[in-house]
């Protein structure tokens, strides 16, 4: 019973994990934006981009996550989105010793979508999922081979 006890306890010293707020923006973008389409732009979906870093026993195997990746993946999520709206940064880590560990850069916001860019967009359509933990959507752009496989598999799903 108190090995037990014991093994808990070191297992939950040794595993350690953190997440820090770097900032919340009310617009953030790694784009060259022109400011006057702005006014004619809409507000969008929520959206998220991360760049992780996996390290297996101490060994880093991709290097540093890159924050402007982050971003970059955010924005990049929907087509025609130019920026990303109270947006929050964060950075994440979790470390189990000698087996394994992430490091992660986090961009999350609402796309600030503009219409004249979006209809150039290669992208027709878009699939919205939730994530794991059903807290954020997560906007894919899909083929149109794709997007007909997925109304196949899924009778249930709506169609504008």
């Amino acid at each position: 019973m108190k090995l037990s006890r014991l093994l808990l306890l070191a297992s939950a010293l040794f595993m350690t994990g953190c997440t820090h707020n770097i900032g919340d923006f009310t617009v953030l973008s790694t784009k060259n934006v022109d400011f006057s389409v702005i006014a004619g732009s809409r507000r969008g979906i929520p959206v998220q981009g991360d760049d992780t870093q996996h390290i297996v026993i101490f060994i880093p195997t991709s290097g540093a996550p890159n924050l402007k990746t982050a971003i970059d993946r955010a924005i990049e999520s929907v087509p025609g989105n130019i920026a990303l709206l109270d947006a929050r940064l964060q950075f994440r880590s979790f470390y189990i010793p000698y087996i394994y560990g992430q490091n992660a850069f986090l961009a999350e916001g609402r796309a600030l979508i503009n219409p004249a860019q979006a209809s150039h967009s290669p992208a027709k359509y878009i699939v919205v999922t939730y994530d794991a933990k059903l807290d954020r959507y997560i906007a894919k752009p899909v083929s149109p081979a794709q997007y007909q496989a997925i109304l196949r598999k899924n009778s249930f799903v709506a169609q504008s």
